[in-house]
């Protein structure tokens, strides 16, 4: 698949390693830095979504995203994502990745607006079944550029393949990401909610995300789904003494 990811904000909190690791299915390792994990929310939109070498669809290939997400490893000790739940507001692509890259994927109501000159992002999303609202409003400030390799925010933000389970069938899966280093830079965050946090399971207590940052638009790829062999899942199942398969939240 082919798409773009553009007017990406992210939020980050960090979070006790062993409260992440319960809610891994077998076959993922939480990542930490500095012993600890983290929990990110990116609301973000996607843009001329397309499979490869052919053209995008208008009203089907531009839709918005919010992400809630943490990162972790496999058996292997390939660093990934593990997504808790990804919302968006066109209900084919929903069906789509649910199907072929079971996914947790959900439908919502969105809309967001961007001022051209500033490049401020109004940002609303409602999922469905939910009463109330979640506003993120946010800007660029200041010069942008690549993660510096050793730093949390490399750490947080480049990460080239993603993970998935399908608890139907008790199987892990792994698709491999490509896209030019983000450009990363400060934000004004004006607005912002953590229901999607809330939805998954997790309290953030009170605190205010302690890493915040956008990135400029990338050209993406995104690779079929594999199965990750069941004997690295089996092997990894031992090693955690998780005992048994766990459905993905959402």
């Amino acid at each position: 698949m082919r798409q773009r990811w553009a007017h990406l904000l992210f939020l980050h909190w960090s979070w006790e390693p062993s409260e992440i690791q319960r809610t891994l299915p077998p076959g993922l390792t939480v990542d930490v830095y500095e012993g600890r994990a983290w929990l990110g929310l990116v609301p973000f939109a996607m843009e001329r979504v397309r499979p490869h070498g052919l053209p995008a669809v208008r009203g089907l290939s531009d839709f918005l995203e919010l992400n809630v997400r943490t990162y972790v490893h496999d058996a292997q000790g390939r660093p990934g994502v593990w997504f808790y739940s990804l919302d968006a507001n066109q209900w084919l692509a929903v069906k789509i990745a649910r199907v072929l890259f079971h996914l947790p994927y959900q439908h919502a109501t969105m809309a967001a607006t961007v001022d051209v000159r500033t490049q401020a992002v109004d940002y609303r999303s409602r999922r469905q079944g939910q009463a109330t609202e979640s506003r993120f409003c946010y800007r660029p400030v200041g010069a942008a550029r690549p993660a510096v390799a050793g730093t949390l925010e490399f750490f947080l933000v480049e990460r080239y393949r993603l993970f998935a389970w399908d608890a139907r069938g008790e199987r892990l899966f792994t698709g491999r990401v490509h896209h030019m280093p983000y450009e990363i830079g400060a934000a004004e965050v004006s607005a912002w909610d953590d229901a999607g946090l809330q939805l998954a399971g997790f309290d953030r207590e009170g605190r205010a995300p302690e890493h915040v940052s956008v990135a400029r638009s990338v050209e993406v790829g995104v690779w079929p789904m594999e199965r990750v062999t069941a004997r690295a899942v089996a092997r990894c199942k031992r090693e955690e003494g998780l005992g048994g398969a766990m459905p993905a939240p959402g």
